[in-house]
């Protein structure tokens, strides 16, 4: 799925699955918007969300990236109207940025409160909840994808186990 005639269709889809994901048990079900390469990588998004940010010029994004084709890819980049979005990840308790994150072929990237994470900075205006945030994410194979971000209340925690994944 790629063509800015998409996009509002894979907004659409990301909200849609966010919604499913909700009671999935913990199970491996996540596929609301997706994109594909000439790499083989198929790529889908789920799981997204903003807790509602305390600051008003920085936030927190998390999602799962899962790649159900047989090559890997990766993540360069995340883009948004609502201000700059770094990539996070934590090793050891420690944060640091990094300019790429691997999605394995049959695998998953997972963003989760306390582990890897997108940082929004300098943000335009404080996301309330009940808004979503729209974002790009940038691959090194695949097209680029487009996803509305729910905003969820502050201690908001994903009540399906998802949280508790330590990702591919």
């Amino acid at each position: 799925m790629s063509g800015r005639g998409s996009r509002p269709a894979l907004a659409v889809l990301a909200a849609a699955a966010v919604l499913a994901l909700a009671g999935c048990g913990g199970s491996d079900s996540s596929s609301d918007s997706g994109a594909s390469g000439s790499s083989g990588a198929e790529l889908s998004v789920g799981a997204a969300y903003i807790p509602q940010p305390v600051s008003a010029s920085m936030a927190a994004g998390f999602l799962t990236i899962t790649n159900e084709g047989d090559a890997d890819d990766e993540l360069t980049s995340v883009t948004s109207e609502a201000g700059d979005v770094t990539v996070h990840e934590t090793v050891d308790g420690t944060m640091k940025e990094v300019d790429r994150l691997e999605i394995p072929a049959h695998g998953r990237l997972v963003f989760r409160s306390g582990g890897n994470h997108l940082m929004f900075e300098k943000l335009k205006r404080q996301p309330k909840q009940g808004e979503s945030v729209t974002v790009e994410l940038h691959f090194a194979q695949s097209e680029p994808v487009t996803v509305e971000v729910p905003v969820k209340a502050a201690t908001y925690q994903p009540g399906d186990g998802h949280s508790a994944h330590t990702g591919n």
